[in-house]
């Protein structure tokens, strides 16, 4: 079965600017998913921030294997309901990509836990990107470093935790240096962060920014089952244990007793 890729575009910056319609006249999201769409083994549908529920549905989160979320004038017009259903998938074993500014997306930051704070310019500045991990999955077929030669600069700190992975560092024109490609892992979902796509400039067009797009879509699939209720914390009374056990001392809880521990 093809692994089933859901692109979520904000889709404010393509209907506004002139500047960023020109550039991607099929828009953001329909670009990276007409890329998706030509590589063996994918398939990707597009949705939209202007989409009933933003187009992340129980329905189609549980149609979505992976899924790339892309975001930035509107972060805060995403549902806090829709964010935390996101986020639960996630648990589940849904992966999610984050592209560019969706470091500041309420999904990312949900499942991050930090502020996810960086420093910026937008200066149309050269960006080189070094691979820090030969061997990763996600830099598979990719040179030792390439070059966009238009980026918005972000620099370091990066507020995130400490990730598995780094498997990108930018350096731009300006001096700045950036973790721009990290992955982390939440309950039995997969994570990646893929810091370039400012929305001027022709990214997503270039080859080997797709190829990483690609790649990070195989590495952050999942292929076993989802976990029904990721949030579940059942009690496991004592007459029904692998091992024999005595109880003993008060107990404040009954067998079968609903709530969190």
């Amino acid at each position: 079965m093809p692994i089933r890729v859901t692109v979520w575009g904000e889709n404010v910056h393509e209907r506004k600017s002139k500047a960023v319609a020109e550039v991607y006249p099929a828009t953001m999201h329909g670009t990276i998913a007409a890329a998706l769409n030509a590589e063996a083994g994918i398939t990707a549908t597009t949705v939209t921030l202007q989409d009933p529920e933003h187009g992340m549905t129980e329905a189609r989160l549980a149609q979505t294997d992976v899924l790339i979320w892309w975001g930035h004038a509107a972060h805060g017009e995403v549902a806090d309901s829709v964010a935390d259903r996101v986020c639960a998938a996630v648990w589940a074993g849904m992966g999610i990509i984050f592209l560019h500014s969706a470091h500041f997306s309420k999904p990312f930051k949900r499942l991050m836990g930090t502020p996810c704070n960086l420093s910026w310019r937008e200066a149309g500045e050269r960006e080189r990107l070094w691979v820090t991990s030969r061997q990763h999955p996600i830099a598979r077929g990719l040179p030792d470093h390439f070059e966009i030669e238009h980026e918005e600069m972000y620099g370091e700190p990066f507020g995130v935790p400490e990730p598995l992975e780094t498997v990108f560092i930018s350096w731009f024109q300006g001096g700045e240096v950036f973790r721009s490609g990290l992955t982390w892992r939440r309950g039995a979902g997969n994570i990646f962060y893929f810091r370039p796509g400012h929305e001027t400039y022709p990214t997503y067009h270039q080859p080997l920014v797709q190829r990483v797009i690609a790649n990070a879509v195989r590495w952050a699939h999942n292929p076993e089952a989802r976990i029904a209720d990721p949030t579940a914390a059942p009690n496991r009374p004592v007459g029904r244990t692998l091992e024999p056990v005595t109880e003993r001392g008060p107990r404040l809880h009954h067998d079968g007793e609903a709530g969190l521990r």
